[in-house]
């Protein structure tokens, strides 16, 4: 049997019994011999212990769906259910603590059984790299848990069928954290700062690990964790409190400390165009393609394998795409104007509405003449993320293709997409249609072709990026010293990366202040990392999902009949009310599935479910 066959029975085994990770029989019982034998065959089951890192093409509900920034257009799609309160402990949506927990049994049955691989097989210090990536790998699965469900129960071996699972309470948060960190300290204390070879790509580093002691640090001190008086109650049966009871501001400098440690090691930079053979700066293109690269040195860490085909597909405007993803109206006025202002500034140049009457010659890649006015003269992050009505469709490579997602009237090669009701993206056409009025463009390669199903771009899904550790750094910074001059410092190099002048020159009176400061940090958050997961697991640990802002969806007036009017059609750009979302204090942790509660009656269900 070649590792790859292997491989699929592992991954057709996992599949099978993720759901029934404390009753399952351990995995080296079934090809024990085969295993740890060859290098190959061992290579393979760290492979498979990699599949559990959550593998997706930007479906999960963090990155699409969950949060104010994004919602899916096919109604019935579990995100959907869970934004509109159809959800219950026994739903199932997005259950990965089981899957977690198998890749986190499959570490131990790994770091346990790898010295058994004959030496001329596998090299000693290649067992020592494969056992610390396994202990990155616990770590991180730990760290996903935390985020999503809050206290998890400590693993320290692989756990018999026999056992009494009983005894296996959950952990207190810190103690979590702590474990996290642990973990994190004795992986990187074996794991190289970057790798030579491009073969490793994937592999966690030194960096990775102390991104993720800096992500855990982040959630420990903000207000879903910090002294939340929600938590008063949520004890395990002994009453052992599993959140801590009253708030710590030296929390955020423990996460600034974490971040900046990362920071000052050096290894990472913000990419622009000239890492990619640029010969001037482009902020466009560097915003864009850094999710368009193969590596580059903003990434920390990100995984090899996802469905690029699927997150194309799905983000695209129809008929060739599904017109699935779609961006809210609530993110497309975060994005600030190319001055650097926020459209609510009066000194912004902002206009809602009416059509452009020129193009923006010096930005190629902006508005055009004849777009709509809100579209003109934004940040490049807005042109690198979002599809809007009108402008020409990525990815479709010549006139004739782009033609293909033109109506008769509106076919002069350039392709414009069509979200009014009668268009070829609206409404009225077969099969899912924008609902919000935008698509999301983020990680869509212009060098693909959507028509023909064909995906150009073969680079990863960016998991943890050095922007998000900057916003990190700055957004802790400023709760415990904000007078500290690297919270300009370092959200500049993001603004500046976008195009977009420093704040301090823009918003001088935030320099200091700390809850103005605060408002801009977020709303970079919000703009650099769309489409990302960041938004949801932001709004979630800072307490804001629950606020009617956030719980109230915008869009556009899809269902406008244009009268044939086409692209001069003025009503699809009303602003209307597009979802009103429930929102249960509960929802902050999700559910653990009743099924594990009632394996383990030592689990406590999270407060509210």
């Amino acid at each position: 049997m070649n590792k790859h066959t292997y491989l699929i029975l592992l991954l057709s085994f996992t599949l099978f019994s993720c759901s029934k990770y404390l009753d399952k029989k351990p995995d080296n019982l079934l090809t024990e011999e085969m295993i740890w034998t060859t290098r190959a065959n061992a290579e393979s089951y760290l492979y498979n212990v990699y599949s559990h890192i959550y593998n997706t093409d930007g479906g999960d509900f963090a990155t699409m769906g969950a949060s104010d920034e994004s919602s899916v257009s096919i109604g019935t799609v579990d995100v959907r259910q869970m934004v509109s309160g159809n959800w219950s402990a026994s739903s199932g949506y997005f259950y990965n603590w089981g899957s977690y927990y198998t890749g986190i049994r499959k570490t131990f049955i790994f770091e346990q059984n790898i010295d058994k691989v004959p030496a001329h097989q596998l090299s000693a210090e290649l067992k020592a790299q494969y056992k610390a990536e396994v202990l990155y790998l616990r770590g991180y699965f730990y760290w996903m848990i935390l985020k999503q469900y809050g206290p998890f129960v400590k693993v320290t071996d692989v756990l018999s069928p026999n056992e009494d699972y009983n005894k296996y309470p959950r952990a207190p948060f810190d103690e979590c954290v702590a474990n996290i960190n642990e973990l994190m300290d004795a992986a990187a204390a074996v794991l190289p700062e970057e790798w030579e070879s491009s073969t490793n790509l994937g592999r966690p580093t030194k960096g990775s690990c102390w991104a993720v002691k800096a992500k855990a640090a982040m959630l420990a001190a903000s207000p879903l964790w910090n002294g939340n008086p929600a938590f008063a109650n949520f004890k395990n049966q002994d009453n052992t409190p599993l959140a801590p009871l009253t708030a710590d501001p030296n929390r955020w400098k423990t996460a600034a400390d974490a971040a900046k440690k990362l920071i000052d090691g050096g290894k990472y930079k913000l990419f622009t165009n000239l890492d990619n053979g640029g010969s001037t700066f482009d902020p466009y293109a560097s915003v864009r393609d850094v999710h368009l690269t193969n590596w580059n040195n903003e990434i920390i860490f990100a995984v090899v394998g996802w469905s690029r085909w699927g997150w194309t597909k799905c983000a695209s405007p129809g008929p060739g795409g599904y017109n699935m993803y779609c961006a809210t109206q609530n993110l497309v006025d975060a994005f600030s104007m190319k001055n650097g202002r926020t459209i609510d500034d009066p000194l912004s140049g902002y206009v809602e509405t009416g059509f452009s009457g020129s193009g923006d010659a010096a930005r190629p890649w902006a508005h055009r003449q004849g777009e709509w006015n809100m579209y003109a003269n934004r940040e490049a992050r807005f042109y690198a993320n979002i599809m809007y009505n009108a402008r020409p469709v990525v990815p479709a490579q010549n006139s004739d293709d782009r033609n293909y997602y033109s109506s008769d009237n509106n076919a002069d090669g350039q392709g414009r997409a069509e979200f009014y009701y009668n268009g070829k993206s609206g409404q009225k056409s077969a099969g899912s249609s924008t609902i919000t009025g935008y698509l999301a463009l983020k990680r869509i390669s212009p060098s693909s072709n959507i028509r023909y199903d064909n995906v150009s771009f073969h680079g990863p899904y960016i998991l943890i990026r050095y922007a998000e550790i900057l916003l990190d750094y700055v957004e802790a910074l400023n709760e415990y010293d904000p007078s500290n001059p690297d919270i300009v410092k370092y959200l500049d190099e993001i603004r500046t990366r976008a195009g977009l002048p420093g704040i301090g020159t823009v918003y001088p009176d935030a320099v200091g202040d700390k809850d103005k400061m605060r408002a801009h940090i977020l709303r970079e958050r919000q703009v650099e990392l769309c489409f990302e997961a960041d938004r949801y697991y932001t709004l979630t640990r800072r307490l804001l999902a629950g606020l009617p802002k956030y719980t109230t969806i915008y869009g556009l007036d899809v269902n406008a009949n244009d009268n044939g009017l086409g692209f001069s059609f003025t009503q699809f750009y009303n602003r209307k009310v597009y979802q009103q979302r429930y929102w249960d204090n509960k929802m902050y942790l999700f559910p653990i599935s009743q099924g594990d509660i009632e394996r383990d009656r030592a689990l406590v269900q999270n407060p509210g479910w």
